[in-house]
């Protein structure tokens, strides 16, 4: 593009600004033509499968690169993430395209190109790091903004620009399929975290963007798609919060749309949603891009508007601005305009939000690039450095929890006959999330290949042991009622010293797979005829260590008593293997905690912990039992950790002050061990039901044997904050507990402080709880 005096050219001029002069000489057409988008999808492989729901039903709207690109063009959809494409050939791919639009467009404009990047850049030959289930296993924030700056370097470099990341959706129903893709059942927990993924993610260049705005996990029976029934209240305090921290304290660039109807309004057609609360109320200058195909949706499903464009009048008058991953909707718009139908102003108000974002990423400067320039051809481009490997091995073994020993782990070195047993073992793809490159793209073109280095968990422990210790008998498929192997599996177990026996998932889309989009559960049972495996290892009386590699949680009350050991893992992606044997072995002391809680049987089941004191057990009342045989922040480590008695700065605070809570942790046992200190607060006595406790601060400490830190959590009384009566966010006083332990169930450490004064409407309160270490008796620090 040549220099020029355009004003939209003026790389020193606000984005806003810029976007302003553009979008006054633009026409109608070229307006709406920002607010589309085009998916190079070829012709997919036989019976592979869609990748978006209901993808095929989108194909009659399709129209050839060339007639979608005349007025302009919003985003370039998945060029990376559709098919098996090395580096170099992808970034020819996008070279290509860009060069077409900014030729065809009037004004030479690129599109935004995006791709998936929940477990990595979602594209061959890219790193693949833990699901986010695991991400909430670790519990640390700064590990999770690492990861995401390194996946946001290799999408820039090659010549993206927005990434459909992170899911901020909180868990609750553990049948749901996308449970792997959250980040846990706890809104702080996913809100924290999250944020650190945006903040990373858009430290290196990309435009984060949260989903799915709001109310999908809600959905009824944990289908995917389902209708969500759901108060005002959950949705205000469980649902919203986790997004409200991630664009008030994080900063997000994009937020896209959820496909859920929530009390028979579709969040696609909701003002309220995506512009009241989204824009009014939190300030969120960004862009709303729609989940695929949810402006189509509208007619097609929800059936609240009677035709395709109709869908986009309805869609951009609530907010949303771009329509992904085609144009159908909005190109249909002009005549509804033209007519009066629909108001010109709402187009001008999302083309801006596009403008402005293309003016901020670099797109309407001078000399722009569709790659940047010392990225040259992309030849010899490595999407998965060591650096990566290094991140993706370091939150892997932070997420793996160990959920009850009897004292048999660590194994140690020492000689010892070990049968590894279960599907898990051998496969490797159990490691990586539906949203992985290898399980969403690549299983439709190859039926074991992973496009990067993933060791099975059976080979990691051969190189973590003695190999002629080792035999490996899968026993039973992930899925399939094939019992054929079950009888080497017993075998091979009761020839042995100890039986590592692994089960849980495979991830896949709609129905593929145990776990993912669309893999929805019945019950929490283990998947297939597992369970009968697990069973019959039992049997045989040789001590057994279950691990569960999976993206939801089973109920594992039935094996419990019986196991020597149980070690949940979270989908922990192409370090997992090694990981996992490290911690069997204890070259790794283990510090996951649990981001979901474990269930005991596989129904009957609340929905998670965060509950009010009707969802508890009550006894003589309801003869279910809903109590998770793990809960919530629980996890086992190969050291022991004492908690002094809590001290608070004040027991009387008002409404409108803060306090200081906090506690020593000493590190009792004989190797270092990282703790992490769980703050919980009750609410005794409020005008609606509360949760019986509710995760309010967090903090990892890491501690050498005998050393002490004290951590310290600064409370502002808005930290207590929830919707009243009258649907006002209020601190109301009174009494209130802070429980500072090892999971949502320890109790044993507490201090009740008095909130004095009159309630307080918060409409915008405080979002966090810092927390600062100091160490003591250690001679390191």
């Amino acid at each position: 593009m040549k220099p020029t005096t355009k004003p939209w050219h003026d790389t020193i001029a606000a984005p806003e600004t810029r976007a302003a002069a553009l979008l006054s000489e633009m026409t109608l057409s070229e307006k709406l033509a920002q607010l589309g988008s085009y998916w190079p999808r070829p012709e997919e492989p036989e019976a592979a499968g869609d990748v978006a729901p209901m993808e095929s039903a989108f194909d009659f709207a399709r129209r050839p690169f060339a007639d979608a690109v005349t007025e302009g063009l919003g985003q370039l959809t998945r060029v990376f993430g559709t098919v098996p494409l090395e580096p170099a050939e992808g970034m020819a791919v996008l070279r290509r395209m860009q060069s077409e639009i900014v030729a065809a467009s009037r004004f030479g404009i690129p599109a935004i190109a995006h791709e998936e990047c929940l477990t990595g850049f979602t594209a061959y030959r890219a790193s693949v790091f833990p699901a986010a289930i695991a991400w909430g296993a670790t519990f640390d924030p700064d590990a999770i903004g690492r990861m995401a700056a390194a996946i946001g370097r290799d999408m820039r470099v090659v010549g993206v620009h927005q990434g459909l990341s992170p899911l901020m959706d909180v868990v609750r129903d553990y049948r749901w399929g996308r449970v792997e893709e959250t980040i846990g059942e706890d809104p702080y927990l996913v809100g924290t975290l999250g944020a650190a993924y945006v903040r990373g993610l858009q430290s290196s260049g990309i435009i984060a963007t949260l989903k799915h705005f709001a109310g999908y996990p809600a959905s009824k029976a944990g289908r995917n798609h389902a209708p969500v029934g759901i108060g005002p209240r959950e949705f205000a305090d469980v649902i919203l919060t986790p997004f409200e921290i991630a664009v008030r304290e994080g900063g997000a660039g994009s937020v896209m749309n959820s496909y859920s109807d929530i009390d028979g309004l579709p969040a696609a057609a909701s003002p309220q949603l995506l512009t009241r609360v989204l824009r009014d109320t939190w300030g969120f200058a960004g862009t709303v891009v729609s989940d695929y195909g949810a402006v189509a949706f509208l007619d097609m499903m929800h059936r609240v508007t009677a035709d395709r464009a109709a869908s986009g009048a309805v869609a951009l008058t609530a907010g949303i601005d771009v329509e992904l991953p085609e144009t159908d909707a909005y190109g249909r718009l002009v005549p509804m305009v033209e007519s009066g139908a629909l108001d010109e102003a709402y187009v001008d108000r999302a083309a801006l939000r596009v403008l402005t974002q293309k003016a901020a990423l670099g797109l309407l400067d001078p000399g722009w690039s569709p790659v940047p320039a010392e990225t040259g051809d992309g030849m010899g481009i490595d999407l998965d450095r060591p650096e990566n490997r290094e991140i993706a091995r370091e939150i892997a073994e932070k997420s793996i929890t160990v959920l009850s020993n009897g004292g048999i782990l660590p194994l140690g070195r020492e000689p010892r006959r070990i049968a590894v047993v279960g599907p898990s073992a051998g496969e490797p793809r159990t490691f990586l999330g539906c949203y992985s490159f290898p399980i969403h793209v690549l299983a439709r073109y190859t039926a074991d290949g992973t496009g990067v280095p993933v060791r099975s968990l059976a080979a990691a422990l051969q190189e973590t042991f003695d190999t002629s210790t080792i035999i490996h008998r899968p026993g039973v498929p992930i899925l399939e009622s094939d019992r054929s192997g079950i009888g080497a599996a017993v075998a091979a177990a009761t020839e042995a010293d100890v039986a590592i026996v692994t089960v849980g998932d495979l991830a896949s889309l709609f129905g593929r797979g145990t776990s993912g989009e669309g893999c929805d559960a019945e019950d929490l049972t283990l998947p297939g005829v597992q369970g009968e495996l697990v069973e019959a290892i039992l049997a045989t009386d040789t001590p057994v260590v279950l691990v569960v590699v999976s993206g939801r949680p089973y109920a594992l009350g039935a094996y419990v008593d019986r196991c020597a050991a149980i070690v949940q893992a979270f989908m922990p992606g192409e370090e997992g293997g090694g990981a996992i044997a490290r911690v069997l072995a204890g070259d790794v002391n283990p510090s996951g905690r649990l981001p979901v809680g474990i269930p005991r049987t596989p129904g009957g089941q609340p929905g998670t912990y965060l509950t009010p004191p009707l969802g508890r057990f009550s006894d003589g009342i309801s003869n279910l039992d809903p109590s998770p045989l793990f809960p919530f922040g629980h996890g086992l480590s190969y050291s022991s950790f004492r908690y002094a008695e809590p001290r608070a700065s004040a027991t009387r605070v008002p409404t409108d002050g803060a306090f200081e809570v906090g506690v020593t942790v000493t590190n009792i046992g004989d190797r270092p061990g990282d703790e992490v200190v769980q703050l919980y607060l009750t609410d005794e006595v409020a005008q609606v039901t509360r949760p019986v406790r509710a995760l309010i601060g967090y903090r990892r400490v890491s501690l050498e044997p005998g050393e002490s830190a004290r951590v310290t959590f600064l409370v502002d009384a808005e930290r207590t904050v929830f919707t009243g009566v009258d649907l006002q966010r209020i601190v109301e006083p009174g009494w209130i507990v802070l429980t500072l332990g090892r999971s949502s169930e320890d109790t044993a450490h507490q201090v009740r402080i008095e909130l004095t004064g009159a309630v307080r409407a918060v409409p915008a309160p405080v979002l966090v709880t810092p927390a600062r270490v100091e160490y003591a008796s250690s001679p390191d620090r």
